[in-house]
């Protein structure tokens, strides 16, 4: 039968109010609402007509009580479809979260229940869904709803403190109600529902100390000028209570560690005004001697001290400083102690704090002061020198027993014991210094050299003759001061090099001197040949003022198979007292020398075939074998040349001579053996053969010979280009002769060539125009020229004539 509408609203009154009352979450379903039109929309998509018009489902939230604890199911709400006549037709469907499980319906009454006991921290709320179906169609008489079962809280979780215990911290010292640290409790129940997660604190421990807010959880300072010094760390018990800590609640608790944190309030103390130390007067500079130690109840930067000596007579002796590990003062000694000076020291120490914080200055000056009284030690010391050195000097070759000069020492003791001197053996120089025992006096006992030894460093020792176990050591250095007794030497040991194309007045050699003595003022050398002898024809020496001296020639030229060696004797003053001299032999070699003076060769060349163990009679013999050898070769090249093309018909070769000519010239004699006209007559041409593979010489000009010498005989003029062409003809024409250029042979070289002439006959100018020194650089061959003219001679023909012979076997030799 349909229910109307009317009759649930009384009922859910009194529902609501019984669960006001109880607590209970039930609820049930309200009146349905009708719907527009007569139809309902089912499943399949079919649509169903009603004959009467529907009505929907209208109901609140259910709510369950969380924690539920009992035999029977929790009972939740009632299902109710307006279709459900009571007859149990309509069968109810329960789905969603926890359908079937946690909550279950009676189909045909709609009961809910809770079969589980639910927790409110773990799953506040289900939604699920409930729909009506027609039990015999099994047609669905209500569209699918969707409702919302409430877990309703109840104060079960007591407040806690996840990340406790704390540590915290506050300085010393710190004013009333100084902020600490701040906790704060969690509880996970409803905060939105009753006061089961309203949290109050509380202290348990740490009273009259320390307080907390109720509220916010701030612990704060409770006593003002709490000390480090009487007590550092505090356990502190915070309680947090819910319901507004109220009877009934739940609650928890934290410990939190505090510590106070140290700050300069307490001054450095010694712990005696009056300190006493005993130093002997043995005590090392520097070292430490003693220590002192002031108190500080602090920690840290804040105990840290500074010792200073605050009087004069106790900086002046002494110095303090800090160890900072150990908060010591370290006395050290500045200067030596004497027992028999001072036996006494008072030292005022004073230890101040490095950090002062200016808050706590009312509680006095961070500094103390304290009285160190040193008494000095007496000790049996080793003698003490006068000096911490000495130095002497002596002059060298002195005699054996000659006094250096003394050291002295002396007991610096009270009692003045006696004291003896000795060398210390071990040191260098023993060999040559003795020391009297009794009165300290140095004297040598050998000779001295200065050049040998210009400073002795010895070590003297002094002991006391009552305890010869302490003893002393002073250095002394000993200067050799020197005397002029080594003559002077030349300053060279190889031989002087004379060029053989020198010149009169030529300085080949500059020479200097060297002295083992030390001048002062610097050493004074002269040079001079001896006297006594006569003068020497070949040499002379210059002494240039300047501690050097030049060796020069006196004539022209030199030959080294005239002479080679030279002897010149030089003697060399010094300049000092007594002036002191010697004789020096200098060696002069004669050497070929190239143009500059450059050397060429000079070595003795027989005296390198002497080496080998060969007499001289064997050299010369060798030497002649291989001369008569050389001219057949010649010989024989020059008659096989002579037979392919002969100039003129002719039993003598006049270059037969000039091949085999061994003087290095005789001026006008050599006209015998090379005869010029020949190369100017073609009758005689035909005897000479020139080499085909040597440039022939420039053609000697026609004219007459220049004037100021002697005439020649007129030759015979010649067309010199006939003659040329005539010669390359025969040259094309010879098949058996070399492939050499007759033009090269015999040919003009043309203006501009890069040798020039060999003729003497075509040189212009007369003698007053010419400078013949050119000739002293030709070498050994041309040296009887050089000669000739070098004596202002009369330029022959005849001797361009000899410089045009030697020309032609030079080219012959190349």
């Amino acid at each position: 039968m349909r229910i109307p509408t009317t009759f649930f609203c009384p009922i859910l009154v009194c529902f609501g109010f019984f669960q006001r009352c109880y607590g209970a979450g039930h609820h049930v379903l309200a009146a349905k609402v009708p719907i527009a039109k007569n139809q309902t929309k089912l499943a399949n998509g079919e649509t169903e007509v009603h004959h009467r018009p529907k009505r929907g489902w209208i109901w609140n939230q259910f709510f369950v009580l969380e924690e539920h604890i009992g035999p029977d199911a929790q009972y939740v709400g009632k299902l109710h479809s307006n279709s459900d006549k009571g007859d149990g037709s309509v069968r109810y469907i329960l789905s969603g979260e926890g359908a079937g499980s946690i909550f279950i319906i009676n189909e045909v009454t709609g009961d809910i229940h809770a079969t589980e006991s639910l927790d409110r921290e773990r799953k506040a709320h289900y939604v699920l869904h409930a729909q009506a179906f027609d039990r015999n169609t099994e047609k669905p008489l209500e569209p699918m709803s969707e409702f919302i079962i409430k877990v309703q809280d109840i104060n079960d979780n007591a407040p806690t403190f996840p990340d406790g215990p704390f540590v915290a911290a506050v300085p010393e010292m710190s004013a009333l109600g100084t902020s600490v640290y701040q906790v704060t409790a969690t509880d996970a129940d409803d905060p939105t529902y009753g006061n089961s997660a309203r949290v109050v604190y509380s202290i348990l421990q740490g009273q009259p100390y320390f307080s907390v807010d109720p509220k916010t959880g701030v612990i704060r300072t409770a006593l003002a000028n709490m000390d480090r010094e009487a007590r550092e760390h505090y356990a502190v018990v915070i309680q947090a209570k819910d319901m507004a800590g109220q009877v009934g609640g739940l609650s928890g608790s934290t410990t939190i560690n505090i510590t106070l944190t140290d700050v300069n309030d307490n001054p450095p103390k010694f712990q005696q005004k009056n300190y006493q130390l005993y130093v002997p007067e043995s005590a090392q500079v520097g070292k430490p001697v003693g220590k002192i130690k002031a108190n500080d109840e602090d920690l840290g930067i804040n105990a840290e001290i500074k010792y200073s000596l605050i009087n004069p007579e106790g900086a002046a002796m002494f110095s303090i400083a800090t160890d900072w590990d150990t908060r010591e003062g370290i006395i050290s000694l500045k200067k030596p102690l004497n027992y028999e000076r001072k036996k006494t020291y008072t030292l005022q120490i004073e230890g101040v704090n490095t950090h002062v914080e200016p808050r706590f200055s009312y509680l006095g000056p961070f500094k103390d002061t304290a009285t160190l009284k040193i008494t000095v030690g007496d000790v049996d010391e080793a003698p003490v020198f006068s000096m911490d050195y000495y130095i002497m000097d002596v002059y060298e070759n002195a005699q054996i027993g000659t006094e250096v000069g003394a050291v002295t020492a002396r007991d610096p003791d009270s009692k003045n014991s006696p004291v003896r001197y000795f060398i210390d053996r071990g040191e260098h120089g023993e060999k040559y210094f003795n020391v009297d025992m009794d009165s300290g006096v140095i004297k040598i006992t050998q000779s001295l050299d200065r050049e040998d030894i210009p400073w002795h460093n010895i070590t003297v020792m002094a002991s006391e003759v009552d305890n010869p176990s302490l003893v002393s050591r002073v250095p002394v250095t000993v200067q050799v001061l020197d005397v002029n007794d080594n003559p002077p030497e030349i300053n060279t040991d190889e031989e002087v090099i004379v060029c053989e194309s020198l010149r009169p007045g030529q300085v080949i050699q500059t020479i200097t001197a060297v002295d083992k003595d030390d001048f002062a003022n610097g050493q004074r050398f002269s040079f001079s040949l001896p006297s006594g002898i006569p003068v020497n024809p070949n040499f002379t020496l210059k002494d240039n003022k300047d501690n050097t001296a030049s060796i020069s020639t006196r004539r022209r030229r030199f030959s080294q198979l005239v002479q080679e060696l030279y002897e010149l004797p030089v003697v060399v003053w010094d300049g000092g007292e007594p002036e002191l001299s010697s004789t020096s032999t200098l060696t002069l070699r004669v050497c070929p020398c190239q143009r500059g003076g450059r050397l060429q060769t000079c070595q003795d060349k027989m005296g390198l075939l002497s080496s080998a163990g060969l007499s001289t009679g064997a050299l010369i013999a060798i030497l002649l074998c291989i001369v008569i050898l050389l001219a057949i070769v010649v010989l024989f090249i020059t008659l096989r040349r002579s037979k392919k093309e002969p100039l003129v018909i002719s039993e003598e070769d006049i270059r037969e001579n000039v091949v085999t000519y061994d003087d290095e010239g005789g001026g006008e004699e050599d006209t015998e053996a090379f005869d010029i006209i020949a190369l100017r007559n073609p009758a005689a041409a035909e005897e000479l053969k020139f080499r085909r593979d040597v440039r022939p010489e420039r053609a000697r000009q026609r004219n007459g010979p220049k004037r100021g010498y002697d005439s020649p005989p007129e030759p015979d003029q010649v067309d010199v280009q006939e003659f040329i062409k005539q010669r390359l003809v025969e040259a094309d024409m010879d098949t058996s002769g070399p492939p050499y250029d007759s033009l090269q042979t015999y040919a003009f070289e043309g203006q501009g060539s890069p040798t020039g002439s060999i003729s003497s006959l075509d040189s212009p100018g007369t003698h007053s125009e010419q400078d013949y020194n050119y000739l002293d650089d030709w070498g050994p061959e041309f040296e009887k020229l050089a000669e000739l003219y070098g004596e202002d001679m009369n330029q022959s023909y005849y001797a361009k004539l000899y410089i045009y012979s030697i020309k032609i076997r030079l080219s012959l030799a190349h």
